[in-house]
């Protein structure tokens, strides 16, 4: 049974038996700022299981897409050498919230693993929890396995808890025996050896554990299901390693095709084959769903991942890049199963590319940095290079350590390795911290989780569209509304609760508001949330944001002004129209920019990120490259052109999810979207599922400005845009700066470009004058002798120079070369705190004094680092003071790397 046949007939199996079958949620958690990844099914659930939000469905079914690579998963080196350890995998999954319970799960998984997918019953082996009778007693009746092939569990095994409080209960698993054929063994070998290995658990959420470790039935009792797709497509296959599947061999041969090798062939090359074909999986999804490459939270492990399978690349004799043409051999892998694959697959390749070629650069000079690093830890006087100096070598330039370990070998060096790996948890510390957040909302949320009369007041309404007639209408404001919940937030950011979910806040105090409805827009899809105020009699308190969580509770936080809140008062909300209609004009822009976008660069671009403020909007585009003038030109000209052109946004309240998809609306892959979705049109021009606000006709949106445009990761572009107001008072800013500088230069009106050339043409010649004249004075006949000595029959001159930029340094260097004909100079100049050398060789002595060497010895005596070619380095310092002790020394250091003897100064 192939991967594709196993996901459809479990699907269908669960379908059949009323469950709802929904997709696979992004490996971006959705509101859980307590995850990195999706790392199981039932993530997606978690409200429903907390009870924080009511369930929609009784029962459902899912594969999910699944990502283990950070806190207790973060076993990324057993990835490879291990037949079965996945950084990605998919996880098979069936769900109850309330319905079914023990004997039905128990009964379909059995049925599904015996009758579906022809498992013997006579290789199966269950585990339950030595306490669960109930379950032991099912596994009997409903299997007819004997006892002895129902294995009792501690707690450590077969209980499942989702926190250290909460939903838990017992579990079940089923195992299967890999070698029938072979004498029993015990449960223990049998389980440690992988012989009897688990393929799919059974969790029985049946309890609440209380702060004091109790545990209390739940009012409805639920299951969450979980079975690896990978594993079950290896023992469906009967063979040993979950690489042997068509999961994998696709890739394990391709890769393998473009090495020049054969996957089986060498067990050290098959390694380094299973890390690329792995970690490539995870790559390619983590794109797709709109992750990028950056250097810490997400982006850093999806860099790590993508650095990792190159480092193995390199090892199969890789040295161009080759992940990105393995890209497609992923989609085809998982048969049509996950669409955003082939969909962002051009933007992906870009990416992957750019970063492959930018490690592997990185890597090429790897080696002279961890050569710098050692050669500064000497002159120093230690006998080892640092931990924190290692790690430093490993975060920033990804050299794995095993690379930094040689180089020190090779060297007779020490390495700090207990250094270095505690300066590793310290950093994987900082990205466990990273999967959370300390910002208010996320404070208030773990405050009042569990707190006695706290319990989630349910989804917020937002009343800020006006659904009919003209859903493109707006609320403002919103009278008679009583508080849910009132919190106070101390200055120090401190969160404290009063009985009852209710706290009195006076003024000058803040905190945060929670009400059952509101037209305040709560910060999602990019656009900030709204502010303005809140008004009762004899009170007022100005809202300062306005932030909407996992669950749909939006919360505001509020300043009180004036006045006392008192819960229990009848309020009035106002939302402040300076902020909100800018920042309108703003989104709907954005919108328009992204079909720009798509128009002039081409259908591959797609959204990697937005914030629509009411200053300025900020949006992230896949792209392999800077924007052209031409093409900045163009995008910004057909924006206005929409604008110019007024039409009417149209907007659609309520829409079923796959007919606006079918309509052609776009959908941001990472967001999750429910069955009905609300769409946003500006005809002929864009349809995009978006729940932000809008103005009713482009007209509204004013000039539009394309500010900037750079590079913020490997394949990724930010614009940065103004609209309305800001765009009027940024080009007013311009043209009062452009006045001011006709001005200054006394030239006619509007020849502003040909006077400042002119000016430059003449301050380029000028420069050029005054550095053939410190050329001469540098390098004249009557200093020739200034600062030359000989050492081991090498002509050494060392010498101090005016400051001068980096090339007049390099021509200077150059012009004294050539005066001795045969020797070695070196030259220093001060400027700003700050060292410059630069060492010239002649050829005939390049081999006995490399001049890369030679400066890193001296770079050091002056606090700096540097390096180049056997006839010409340079290098950089931060001790100006020492330079003059430091050109005294370079005779000594010619004469060292010559083989002369050191001086009596040197020795000393």
């Amino acid at each position: 049974m192939k991967s594709a046949e196993i996901r459809r007939s479990f699907v269908e199996y669960f379908r059949e038996r009323a469950h709802d079958s929904l997709p696979s949620s992004p490996l971006v958690p959705h509101g859980d700022a307590t995850l990195l990844f999706t790392n199981a099914g039932m993530v997606q659930f978690k409200d429903y299981f907390t009870g924080a939000v009511p369930a929609p469905f009784r029962r459902a079914v899912t594969v999910q897409k699944c990502l283990r690579v950070s806190g207790k998963h973060n076993d990324l080196e057993n990835v490879g050498p291990s037949p079965r350890h996945h950084t990605f995998f998919e996880m098979l999954g069936n769900f109850s919230f309330g319905d079914y319970f023990k004997a039905e799960a128990i009964e379909w998984g059995w049925d599904l693993v015996t009758r579906v997918w022809g498992l013997p019953p006579g290789e199966l082996f269950a585990s339950v929890y030595e306490r669960d009778d109930e379950a032991f007693e099912l596994w009997c009746r409903i299997s007819g396995l004997p006892a002895g092939r129902i294995q009792r569990c501690g707690e450590k095994d077969n209980f499942w808890a989702m926190g250290e409080t909460g939903p838990c209960g017992p579990c079940s698993e089923i195992f299967v025996d890999r070698h029938p054929e072979r004498p029993a063994v015990s449960w223990q070998e049998g389980t440690d050896s992988g012989r009897y290995l688990e393929i799919w658990n059974l969790v029985f959420m049946q309890y609440e554990r209380s702060a004091n470790g109790a545990l209390a039935p739940l009012p409805a009792p639920s299951i969450d299901t979980g079975a690896g797709l990978e594993r079950v497509a290896a023992v469906l296959a009967r063979v040993d390693s979950n690489y042997d599947t068509d999961l994998f061999r696709p890739l394990l041969e391709s890769a393998a095709a473009l090495a020049g090798r054969r996957y089986g062939a060498d067990p050290e090359s098959d390694v380094s084959l299973r890390v690329i074909a792995d970690h490539l999986r995870a790559v390619a999804f983590l794109l797709a769903d709109g992750v990028i490459p950056a250097n810490e939270g997400r982006g850093y492990v999806l860099r790590r991942l993508l650095r990792r399978a190159v480092r193995h690349g390199m090892r199969l004799s890789f040295e161009e890049p080759f992940l990105c043409r393995l890209l497609p051999v992923v989609d085809e892998a998982m048969a049509g199963a996950y669409p955003e694959l082939a969909a962002t697959r051009s933007a992906s390749e870009s990416t992957v590319r750019a970063e492959e070629e930018k490690f592997l650069a990185t890597v090429a000079t790897g080696s002279r940095r961890v050569q710098e690093a050692i050669e500064r830890a000497k002159a120093a006087g230690s006998a080892e290079l640092a931990g924190s100096v290692a790690f430093r070598l490993y975060d920033t330039y990804g050299l794995p350590i095993q690379l930094l370990r040689e180089i020190a070998e090779e060297e007779k060096f020490g390495l700090d390795e207990a250094g270095f790996a505690a300066a590793l948890e310290k950093q994987r510390t900082r990205s466990r911290a990273a999967s959370g957040s300390s910002d208010w909302l996320d404070r208030i949320r773990e405050r009042t989780v569990g707190a006695e009369g706290w319990g989630s007041p349910g989804p917020t309404r937002f009343v800020g569209y006006v659904e009919r007639p003209d859903p493109a209408e707006q609320q403002l404001s919103l009278e008679g509304v009583r508080p849910q919940r009132v919190v106070r937030i101390a200055p120090d950011g401190e969160v404290s609760l009063a009985g009852g979910g209710a706290t009195r806040l006076v003024a000058g105090e803040q905190g945060a508001l929670v009400v059952p409805a509101t037209p305040f827009y709560g910060e999602s899809g990019g656009q900030v949330g709204d502010r303005g105020r809140v008004s009762w009699g004899g009170g007022r308190a100005e809202v300062l944001d306005t932030q909407k969580d996992g669950s749909g509770v939006i919360y505001h936080r509020i300043e009180v002004v004036e006045g006392e809140l008192d819960p229990e008062r009848p309020l009035t909300l106002s939302v402040d129209t300076a902020h909100r209609l800018p920042t309108q004009r703003n989104h709907t822009a954005t919108h328009l920019l992204h079909a720009a976008l798509r128009e002039v660069l081409g259908p591959s671009v797609r959204q990697a990120g937005s914030l629509v403020a009411p200053d300025h909007l900020r949006f992230d585009f896949t792209h392999g490259g800077p924007l052209t003038p031409e093409e900045r030109e163009r995008i910004e000209r057909r924006v206005n052109e929409w604008v110019l052109r007024a039409v009417d946004t149209r907007i659609v309240a309520d829409r079923d999810l796959e007919e606006a998809v079918a309509a052609g609306a776009m959908a941001l892959f990472g967001e999750k979207y429910g069955d009905r979705v609300r769409t946003v049109e500006v005809p002929g021009v864009s349809l995009e599922l978006c729940g932000g606000c809008h103005v009713r006709n482009t007209g509204e949106i004013g000039p539009f400005l394309l500010r900037g445009e750079r590079g913020i990761a490997s394949g990724v572009r930010r614009i940065e845009a103004l609209t309305g107001d800001a765009a009027l008072a940024f080009l007013k800013e311009r043209e009062a700066e452009l006045q001011a500088v006709e001005s200054e230069l006394g030239g006619e009106v509007g020849a502003a470009a040909r006077e400042v050339a002119a000016l430059k043409r003449r301050l380029k010649e000028r420069d050029q004058e005054l550095a053939r004249l410190r050329l001469q004075l540098v390098s004249g006949p009557a200093g020739a002798a200034e600062g030359e000595s000989e050492v081991a029959g090498i002509r050494v001159l060392a010498r101090e120079v005016p400051p001068a930029p980096a090339g007049e340094l390099r021509n200077v260097a150059e012009v004294l070369r050539g005066k001795l004909g045969s020797g070695v100079v070196v030259i220093g100049a001060r400027a700003e705190g700050k060292v410059s050398l630069v060492a010239a060789v002649t050829e005939d002595l390049r081999a006995r004094v490399p001049a890369g060497r030679l400066l890193r010895d001296v770079a050091a005596l002056v606090g700096g680092s540097g390096g180049g070619r056997d006839d010409f380095a340079q290098a950089g310092g931060k001790l100006p003071e020492q330079l003059p002790a430091a050109l005294a020394r370079v005779p000594d250091l010619v004469g060292r790397l010559a083989g002369a003897p050191a001086s009596p100064a040197a020795r000393e």
